[in-house]
């Protein structure tokens, strides 16, 4: 099996694990409705013990259909992001994120019944946003503008500018995906080169994978690898020797 194969097969949990995980949080909130209306009340209660538990299970949990749909595009979108440009820390930061984030939400949080996947989602801005900008790696430096442009409105709602909105949870999944952000700084993805269809394909004769270096950073001005040397004497062609006589009439 070609390595290109064993990518696009290891790449199925890309689109495969944020399905699965926004399909359970939908799973739950129709468990909610429909029969166990009381697990709505195992969010994150600050500064009570039994307050702990929502740590695990308020990502889970939703107040009504409205709160779960504005919660799940973004919690899709950037999962697929994780899954593809992090994989191999990818459940490393959701599991750790949900903790750290509840844990911030629990103890900075008003007395109050915190629920939604909200503060996975602005881990995951975060997240991506700064670790980013830290690679400095083109690719994912193109992806934190992007994650600006569609999510960068969020951070006004990190402060308590909205009655009724766990403004700690966001503001805890903030500084969680920063810190994390700083944890895994070295673990800098470098998304595979493709090889496009032709079996003798070498990217080191590339001319334009040539302008980038090992980073992915774009070299603007290339030295020249290989010097002209200058032509041989049998290179040059024929020698014609001229002989002048001095003219004394």
């Amino acid at each position: 099996m070609s390595n290109n194969q064993q990518h696009f097969k290891y790449s199925t949990g890309v689109i495969a694990y944020p399905i699965f995980f926004v399909l359970s949080i939908w799973i739950v909130f129709w468990l909610q409705v429909r029969f166990f209306p009381s697990i709505k009340r195992l969010g994150v209660y600050p500064l009570e013990l039994e307050g702990l538990t929502g740590i695990f299970t308020s990502p889970f949990i939703h107040s009504d259909i409205e709160h779960l749909y504005h919660n799940s595009i973004p919690l899709f979108i950037l999962s697929v992001a994780l899954f593809y440009f992090y994989r191999k820390i990818s459940w490393k930061v959701l599991f750790f994120g949900i903790l750290l984030s509840g844990l911030f939400t629990w103890i900075i949080g008003r007395p109050a019944n915190h629920i939604g996947a909200s503060g996975l989602v602005y881990v995951l801005v975060s997240f991506i946003f700064f670790k980013g900008i830290f690679a400095k790696h083109f690719r994912l430096v193109a992806l934190s503008l992007i994650i600006v442009f569609l999510y960068g409105s969020m951070i006004w709602y990190a402060f308590p500018v909205k009655d009724g909105m766990s403004w700690e949870g966001h503001l805890g999944g903030l500084i969680t995906g920063f810190i994390f952000a700083i944890i895994f700084r070295k673990a800098i993805a470098k998304p595979e080169r493709y090889v496009w269809q032709q079996p003798d394909y070498n990217e080191d004769d590339d001319p334009f994978l040539k302008h980038f270096d090992e980073h992915g950073n774009f070299i603007e001005n290339l030295e020249p690898e290989i010097e002209e040397e200058p032509p041989s004497e049998t290179d040059k062609g024929p020698t014609i020797n001229y002989t002048y006589k001095e003219n004394k009439d």
